[in-house]
Order: C-alpha cells, then structure tokens, then sequence
C-alpha cells in the first residue's frame, strides 16, 4: 500500500511538473541553457588552456642584444643596399598620392593605379635616358675638366684682381698671394678632382647605375602595392602598449619627409629651371651643368653655394665669349652677382615660404651630416643629409625623455617673431627705415 501510495504521489509531481513546462516553456528553456552553460565550464576549469612561459628581463636582454648585434652584422655586410632601400621607400612616399589621385579618378583598383604608375615612371625614364641622359653627362664631365683646367690659372686671377683693386686705392701687396692662390690651388683641386671622379665612375658603371635603378623601382614598386592604399601601411610596426607613440612617430616622421621631399624637390627644380635660363641668356658655357651644380648646392649650406660660385666664377672667367665684349673680370663680376641675387632670393623668399621652417635643424648640423652621411651612402647622402638628421633628432628626443619618465610630446611652441633670422632683405629694409627717420629728423630741425 505504501509502495502504492510514493509512486502515485511521483507520478502526481512528474504530471505536475510536465504541466508547469507546458504552462512556462520560455521558462524551461533558459534554466536547461543555463545548466549546460555550467557544465561547459566546468569541464573547461577541469582542462587549463597551454600558456607560453614568459621570458623574465634576463632573457629579454639577452635576445635584445642578439637581435641588435645580428642587425649591426647584416649593415656592415649589406652597406651597399642601404642607400637603394631608403631611396625606394622615399620614392614610394612620394609616388603615393599619384596613384591615389589614379586610382579614384579612373575607379581601378590600386594595384593597377600602381602599376600604370610605374609603368610610365619606367618609360620616361628610358627615354629621357636614350635621348638627353648621354649628352647632360657628358657636359658635367666637360665642366669638370674645364673647371680643373682653369684652376692652374688662379695665380693670374688673383694677380688681376689686385691689379682692379690698386685702381681703387685698395693696396694689398702685404698679403702674401702666392701663398694664398696655392692653398685655394689645392683645395680646388682636391673638390672638383672628386667629383670628376664620381661623375667618372657614374659614367664608367651605367650598367651598375640602371640596374640599381631597376632594383629601387621594383622595391618601390611591391612596397606601394601592399600598401592597400594607406600611407601607413608602407612601413608598418606593430608593439604592443606603443600604439600611440607610433602613430606620433608616425605623425612626426611625415611632417618632416613630407616637408622635405616636397620642399627640397620643388626648389631644385626651380633654382635649376632659373639659373639655366639666365645663364643661357648670359652666355655662359655649360649652362645645364652649372644649373645641376646650383641645384644640389641647395642640398648643402654653406659649402654648396660656394663651390658653385667658385665654378660659375671660373667658367665665366675663362671661357672666349664674354657677352657684349666686356673684360673678363667684369663679366664674372657681373654673372656672380646675379647669382647672389637669385640665391639671396631663395634664401630669403622661397624658402623659408616653401619649407615653413619644418624641419627645425640649424644649418651648421646640417653640413656636418652631409659630410657624414656623404661618407657612407654617397651623393643620395648629401640630398637626404636634412631629414635624416631631422628623424634622428626626433627618435633621440623621444628616448632621452622616455628615460627621465617625461612626456616625449611635448606642446610645440612656435617661434616668436623676434626669434627668426632676418634675411637679407629684411635688414635692407631696416636699414632704409631708419635712413628716413633720420632724413624726417633733420627736416624737421
């Protein structure tokens, strides 16, 4: 009977709770989710997931040091290449807006907006190499020579020169000018019988020189097709925790390249497209040379300017025509100040316009990393000597105030007024505001 009974009473609470499912099946649903959802992870707590065992500050410092040991190893064996590599990501930098613009415009794919890039940058240059490259050498290599020649005759232009001075009363025969026109004799000789030396080798190694051409393309070429049409994605870096300080860095580093390959390329062009037109007009033998030389000059403070104007000196000096018949010595007085003119004008004008005073280097630093930089990757270290020294700058700044646990971005001031160099102008006008002050004062007395 009461066997009876307890299996009619469970029967009763099974029907009972048959009937409460059947009342509430959202109900029932969630409690069976739920009761899986415990075992799951339960059983999950049974098995922990494998870890990877953490390298404790010995370690890290130990494969630190081999990672930065093995890439000094693989600079000093692979020097040559470092040059080509920078060029092709400058080149690829530069060539990335022409295939954006490309690539919107005719609504192909970037890859191909790449490829039609790169096909006519190929093209060109074939031509421009088949028709004029030959001949513009060969007129680098004839100012050379020329230039060399006529600094066997420097004792005779200094000579000249006291001679033109005695006329104005300027007496100079204290200075000892054979000792002056042999030091100037050497250090001429030494500069330009370099340079003659690496237009020579440039001349003799074309095949070397085009096929480092084609190999700075093809980089270039992959590394903007990769890119997917994001600028960031030429060199991407990834570290955990400095996904700030690398889109900084990032920010920075393209501010000052920007500024550079923009900047610096468009005032080549122009100082090279105005010296060759007024030299041509002038009459001045090796007027594409003398363009090319003023140029680059642009690239080095101090020294550039000077070697250009001591070769566009001598050129003038010597060469048989002088324009109108003037006397040698007034007609390379003549081109020589106009060529201070144009460059008092870039300095003064188009640069500081077209630059904006991004880079933020002082010139003299400037020099000695063109001199260094020269050394190691040789005329492609002359031209990027300013941005280099400019990254270099920044990556330095970072770390000495990352270690002195300072914040590495501080707010940039900008410079006061009072604080930028005058140019030469600026002093001109000065100068002439206070003649007419002093002119109004002495009216006015």
């Amino acid at each position: 009977m009461r066997r009876n009974a307890s299996a009619s009473r469970y029967s009763i609470l099974g029907e009972r709770d048959a009937a409460a499912d059947n009342a509430f099946p959202d109900k029932t649903a969630s409690l069976k989710t739920r009761r899986k959802k415990l075992k799951l992870r339960s059983a999950m707590a049974e098995t922990p997931p494998p870890s990877s065992p953490q390298w404790n500050s010995t370690t890290k410092l130990v494969v630190a040091f081999t990672f930065v040991a093995i890439v000094a190893a693989l600079l000093v064996r692979f020097h040559t290449i470092i040059g080509p590599l920078l060029l092709a990501f400058v080149f690829s930098y530069l060539i990335h807006p022409v295939a954006g613009v490309l690539s919107h415009s005719l609504r192909i794919s970037w890859r191909a907006a790449v490829g039609i890039v790169f096909l006519v940058i190929l093209v060109v240059l074939l031509s421009l190499l088949a028709l004029g490259g030959v001949g513009l050498m060969n007129q680098v290599q004839s100012l050379i020579a020329f230039v060399q020649s006529s600094l066997d005759k420097l004792p005779t232009i200094i000579e000249d020169v006291a001679a033109w001075g005695a006329r104005f009363g300027l007496d100079i025969s204290a200075v000892n000018l054979s000792s002056v026109s042999d030091q100037l004799l050497t250090m001429g000789q030494t500069i330009f019988g370099r340079m003659g030396s690496l237009l020579s080798a440039v001349a003799g190694g074309a095949a070397n020189f085009l096929g480092w051409t084609l190999f700075v393309l093809l980089v270039s070429f992959f590394v903007l097709a990769e890119s997917d049409g994001l600028r960031e994605g030429i060199l991407k870096v990834d570290i955990p925790g400095y996904s700030e300080d690398l889109r900084r860095l990032g920010q920075e580093l393209g501010r000052i390249w920007n500024a550079f390959l923009r900047g610096q390329i468009i005032i080549f062009f122009l100082t090279f497209s105005i010296y060759f037109i007024v030299l041509s007009v002038l009459g001045v033998r090796y007027a594409i040379g003398l363009a090319l030389a003023a140029g680059l000059a642009r690239f080095v403070p101090y020294v550039g300017p000077a070697i250009n104007w001591t070769a566009l000196a001598l050129v003038t000096f010597f060469q048989p025509f002088k324009l109108f018949g003037m006397e040698p010595l007034y007609y390379t007085l003549m081109v020589f100040l106009v060529a201070l003119f144009i460059d008092q004008i870039f300095d003064n004008l188009v640069q500081p316009r077209v630059m904006a005073d991004a880079l933020r280097v002082h010139p003299a630093a400037v020099l000695v990393a063109a001199i260094v930089s020269a050394s190691l990757l040789g005329v492609l270290g002359v031209v990027v000597a300013a941005p280099m020294l400019a990254t270099l700058q920044l990556f330095g700044q970072y770390t000495v105030r990352k270690m002195f646990d300072q914040d590495p971005w501080p707010e940039r001031k900008p410079r006061s007024a009072a604080s930028k160099r005058r140019g030469l102008f600026d002093r001109i006008n000065v100068w002439l505001r206070a003649i007419r002050r002093k002119l109004r004062k002495s009216k006015g007395a």
